[in-house]
């Protein structure tokens, strides 16, 4: 398992110098990389995914088109903040340890800053089938939904790492793992996004959780 914050609080230099070497230089490198894939996908692979697309658009129904809504619901902007405030604080007030209850903060904050400025250089467009959503101003790679919840409950599995009872342990993982899954599949239903932009959005929420989860250096040979 990577190591995550230590548990002794850093200093102001360790902080100031934890956040440029170990958030922002990986997340420029993030940024580079999904920009990257975007025009590679875009412009050379041009892969046939629209059929997928197609093929669920035909196969909706009432049940699934509001199942769909739920689910998709739980990645927006609002949804997250919401939950992303309420778990910081119940971590920090159950652990004292505010830079480990920052995790999901960082990893969502990162992902909402790589995906909103990737997503308008690359510029791709979305799946040409009926919508069940309005569009959003950004575009369609790589999927924002999908990026941000997959950032905050992969986060927030990785912190669930020090429960200590193994049953809410596993409880707690097991759901932060179904969660994004459930979010990149109804995106796809509603017909807001290519496969391979929740798929991209995948990659960019777990990157971000693990830059999250290790946004303060180790110190070998403390206890937790």
């Amino acid at each position: 398992m990577l190591a995550g914050p230590p548990p002794t609080a850093p200093s102001r230099a360790e902080v100031g110098r934890a956040v440029v070497r170990r958030v922002l230089m990986p997340a420029a490198v993030l940024w580079v990389v999904v920009v990257g894939v975007g025009f590679l996908l875009m412009s050379v692979l041009a892969l046939p995914e629209v059929g997928v697309n197609e093929a669920l658009a035909r196969a909706r129904t009432p049940v699934w088109d509001t199942v769909s809504a739920v689910l998709s619901g739980l990645g927006t902007t609002e949804a997250l903040i919401g939950t992303c405030v309420v778990v910081v604080g119940l971590v920090w007030w159950r652990t004292r340890r505010w830079w480990f209850a920052v995790v999901p903060a960082i990893a969502l904050t990162v992902q909402t800053a790589v995906f909103l400025t990737s997503s308008l250089v690359v510029g791709r467009e979305r799946p040409d089938v009926p919508r069940l959503d309005e569009a959003p101003p950004t575009s369609g790679f790589p999927s924002g939904h999908s990026g941000a919840s997959t950032a905050f409950y992969v986060a927030c599995l990785l912190c669930a790492t020090r429960i200590r009872i193994p049953w809410l342990r596993v409880l707690v993982q097991v759901v932060c793992a179904l969660v994004p899954l459930a979010v990149g599949v109804a995106r796809v239903y509603r017909g807001m996004h290519f496969p391979s932009d929740v798929l991209a959005g995948f990659a960019v929420g777990i990157t971000c959780a693990v830059i999250g989860w290790r946004w303060l250096p180790s110190r070998p040979g403390r206890g937790r």
